[in-house]
């Protein structure tokens, strides 16, 4: 073997600090076969209630007045309950509201929604219909 050919099988691999030359596929953050961290969701909770309301409202055609509820689910995605008005009505106390509870998963798309209840918007317990 020449000089030559064994300055670049050298120079190949990075040298550690003692000298020894190392595999050039081996870098920060390479995959060593340890476990990593699980996965974080890639929408934040902002971007989750933007997009929870604007897919309900396409959906429903009802635009959520309020978020009375927001928290993660156990599989990882999001709950939300919000209210909406179902029927509007004059005096603005008289109108029909709906608790509408919302499941979304990771991302923040709506996985399903279902009508809690109905109540009209001047009371406040739980007299309403169901």
């Amino acid at each position: 073997m020449t000089p030559m050919t064994q300055s670049k099988k050298k120079t190949a691999g990075t040298a550690n600090a003692s000298g020894t030359p190392e595999e050039p596929a081996t870098k920060a953050g390479a995959s060593t076969g340890t476990p990593t961290e699980p996965q974080r969701p890639t929408a934040t909770a902002v971007q989750v209630l933007r997009a929870a309301h604007e897919q309900f409202t396409e959906l429903t055609g009802l635009r959520p007045e309020g978020i009375s509820r927001f928290e993660r689910s156990e599989g990882g995605g999001w709950e939300l309950e919000a209210e909406v008005v179902e029927l509007a009505r004059i005096p603005e106390t008289m109108s029909v509201m709906a608790l509408y509870e919302l499941s979304l998963d990771t991302d923040g798309l709506l996985t399903g929604y279902r009508r809690v209840r109905r109540y009209e918007r001047g009371r406040t317990g739980r007299t309403g219909s169901r």
